[in-house]
């Protein structure tokens, strides 16, 4: 795998593979001595895959996996951007 996907497998990092029919997941992800791999598949509908970008990959946040999982776009335009350095 890490020959594939050119990235340690046993990084922190979580794998998130789709189905070209867009209606199954996987997530693989390694935790101290082992991989964990969640499954989910769609009865209905699609899931909202992002573009890869020139190498294939595609980087998104904890809150971008949530909405994916959801059925929303990860561009989705009525999300809330993070606000950095307010001060009250």
């Amino acid at each position: 795998m890490a020959d594939v996907l050119e990235m340690d497998p046993f990084s922190e990092a979580w794998f998130i593979f789709c189905n070209r029919g867009r209606d199954k997941i996987k997530i693989l992800f390694w935790d101290t001595n082992g991989f964990w791999l969640y499954y989910h598949r769609l009865e209905k509908g699609r899931f909202k895959w992002p573009k890869p970008n020139a190498s294939g990959h595609v980087a998104i946040s904890r809150q971008q996996l949530q909405w994916l999982l959801s059925g929303l776009n990860l561009e989705h335009p009525k999300a809330h951007q993070p606000l950095y350095g307010l001060e009250v």
